[in-house]
């Protein structure tokens, strides 16, 4: 059994790229993990300040939610950020937390799947490339980390015009591969 965590990123109510995070939860869950949601939409992040003091301290100078989420992922085996695909990059409250997650860098960080779930209104196939390639940056500064798996859901802006898409099936059968 392994500790998956789920962070979504969307401020919107029935988000669709939430419904893909519910799904990859609920497979997760079904091959037997540990599997656990957090979404940011309620959460106090501050913008990094850039100061480094974690590099030294292995915490952050901010006390904001960030610190606990940090944790959180410090301690889980995989990790699935759920994203809207915003002008072709992530979500901002996403690339925030990742820029706020820096105290991890050069802790003994246990996850080592990274998983991205993204949804936009545009349905072309290059849509999420550029928060691919902008989570992969993140990745590339944890050694035995990896990018385990994406998932893309185009087509869909409305909340909810997600149901019925066939990314919802994808997302649950990534994460129900969880090893």
């Amino acid at each position: 059994m392994k500790k998956v965590l789920i962070i979504t990123s969307s401020l919107r109510a029935g988000s669709n790229s939430e419904a893909l995070a519910d799904e990859f939860m609920r497979g997760a869950a079904d091959a037997g993990h540990e599997a656990e949601k957090i979404t940011l939409k309620d959460k106090s992040i501050a913008f990094c300040k850039g100061c480094l003091a974690c590099q030294k301290t292995g915490k952050c100078v901010i006390s904001d939610d960030a610190q606990a989420i940090a944790a959180k992922m410090h301690d889980a085996d995989a990790i699935a950020f759920a994203t809207p695909v915003y002008y072709y990059g992530m979500s901002g409250q996403l690339k925030t937390l990742l820029d706020r997650a820096n105290p991890l860098y050069g802790s003994d960080y246990r996850f080592r799947d990274i998983y991205l779930l993204t949804s936009a209104a545009d349905d072309e196939a290059r849509t999420p490339d550029r928060t691919v390639t902008g989570l992969g940056g993140w990745i590339d500064c944890f050694e035995r980390a990896r990018l385990a798996g994406t998932v893309f859901a185009g087509g869909v802006n409305d909340p909810r015009d997600i149901e019925g898409h066939p990314a919802l099936q994808r997302a649950y059968e990534l994460g129900k591969a969880i090893e």
